[in-house]
């Protein structure tokens, strides 16, 4: 009879506490469903689309005694994009934190030219420094197998005044070879009161790629500090003279600050076509402090001769008549609509 009392006994408890568990389980249940309605259904991200990359300046000025030249080194690592990454890369190290106020960068192989200033203006985005202003030209080859990109610096000491006096910037000078060109190039700013061991940047546009080993060491003997740069105009290396240039210090004293311009494209062959390219040089250079008449060089990239030679009719109407010029013929430019492209350096007197 206890034995029976204790199993109605154990046997009442049992169904309690499975009565129990299942109360417990049912408002669990009931809890959650409560948690579901209440919680509103996620809702899908709006989708973020990313602000385009910013535009290099047209115009930036900066203290001529402070100014420093570099060239990136030739990689042929990669493809377009990645060099372009290592060579600003190299020059952000190279200039040690230093602002580059001017980067012409001369692209080769099939490569989009255009990608230059894209990759340019998220690089400097991301370093939170300024842009500087960008010119960007298509050539025919560089001085190294698969090599697509060369970029030259120009940048502004922070630290440092190197140019006691000021800068003469010698055009392009034409010779029978590279030597011969390179020894123009000597001669002629010799004459603008630059010595050669003063000669700060060189540029060599060559008629073959293959005179790069020769333009190299003469360069090298010749101007011993200069940041030298070789080029190859066209991709078949014919139909064009080597003819180089430079940057170098002289001994006379000069503006204390120069205003350097991107590249202005023009499009079409027209004079009011070409004009137009001026016009908007113009007035880039107005907000800080200089107009075409303080012009002391320019550049004039165009892809045929008829635009060569209107532009350097139609420079009078703008810059001085004593305003060193190169004017040279290339594989091509950014837009494929273009058909020159111009660049200045202007200075600003006291």
């Amino acid at each position: 009879m206890h034995v029976r009392r204790y199993s109605l006994a154990f046997g009442l408890a049992l169904i309690l506490a499975v009565c129990a568990s299942s109360t417990s389980g049912q408002e669990k249940k009931t809890q959650e469903k409560k948690v579901l309605k209440s919680k509103k259904p996620d809702k899908e991200p709006p989708t973020q689309t990313l602000p385009p990359a910013e535009e290099p300046p047209a115009a930036v000025a900066a203290d001529a005694s402070k100014l420093t030249f570099h060239v990136s080194p030739l990689s042929a690592k990669g493809l377009l994009s990645q060099q372009t990454r290592d060579a600003i890369k190299f020059l952000m190290q190279a200039n040690h934190g230093n602002r580059m106020v001017k980067l012409r960068a001369f692209v080769a192989g099939t490569g989009d030219a255009r990608r230059v200033q894209a990759i340019v203006s998220e690089t400097f985005a991301d370093k939170k420094q300024p842009l500087p202003v960008l010119t960007t030209i298509q050539a025919g080859a560089l001085p190294m197998e698969g090599a697509q990109v060369v970029i030259e610096s120009i940048s502004e000491d922070k630290d440092r005044h190197p140019n006691s006096s000021s800068l003469a910037f010698v055009p392009a000078q034409p010779g029978t070879d590279a030597q011969n060109a390179l020894d123009q190039l000597r001669k002629t700013a010799e004459q603008a009161g630059v010595d050669a061991a003063q000669m700060l940047s060189v540029t060599c546009f060559l008629e073959s790629i293959d005179e790069a080993g020769i333009a190299q060491a003469t360069a090298a003997h010749l101007f011993p500090v200069a940041a030298a740069d070789l080029v190859q105009r066209f991709r078949g290396g014919s139909g064009s003279q080597t003819e180089c240039e430079g940057v170098g210090r002289t001994s006379s004293s000069g503006p204390a600050k120069l205003v350097f311009s991107g590249s202005q494209m023009a499009f079409g062959e027209k004079d009011t076509d070409l004009r137009l390219a001026f016009e908007r040089l113009n007035k880039a250079l107005e907000p800080l402090g200089a107009s075409g008449k303080d012009v002391v060089w320019s550049n004039f990239y165009t892809i045929g001769r008829v635009a060569e030679e209107k532009l350097a009719t139609l420079r009078m109407e703008f810059f001085s008549a004593a305003t060193p010029v190169t004017a040279l013929v290339f594989e091509g430019l950014p837009s494929p609509d273009a058909s020159a492209a111009i660049e200045v350096v202007a200075a600003v007197r006291n």
